[in-house]
């Protein structure tokens, strides 16, 4: 009966050893860094400007300053606005007279961003 409990507590012990072995501590990964705003803007631009191509919108005027895109497709005319809010987010306008155009706008918009 010793002789079990001797084997039993020498396995339990190699058992605990191996196991504590096996651990290792996670490494540090840092969170990426978030966009800066000017990143920010010129990925809502970019896609805005995709959007106006994806849809059949010939751009005729662009102002980066300004955030504003104007264009045309047939006789309908379209504005774009790209703005930095005061908060840091981006907001991006469609408008236009024909509401299915302003919408084709929109999803093409959203589908470049990803959402």
């Amino acid at each position: 009966m010793t002789n079990f409990r001797t084997v039993a507590s020498g396995i339990a012990v190699a058992a605990a050893l191996m196991l504590q072995s096996c651990y290792t501590t996670p490494t540090y990964v840092p969170a990426p860094a978030p966009p800066s705003i000017p990143e920010r803007f010129e990925a809502s631009w970019q896609a805005a400007r995709g959007a106006a191509s994806d849809v059949g919108v010939r751009v005729t005027y662009e102002d980066r300053p300004s955030g504003t895109l104007r264009g045309e497709r047939g006789s309908s005319s379209v504005s774009i606005t790209v703005v930095t809010q005061a908060d840091g987010s981006i907001h991006v306008g469609f408008t236009s007279q024909d509401a299915n155009l302003q919408e084709q706008l929109t999803r093409a918009y959203q589908r470049r961003m990803g959402r």
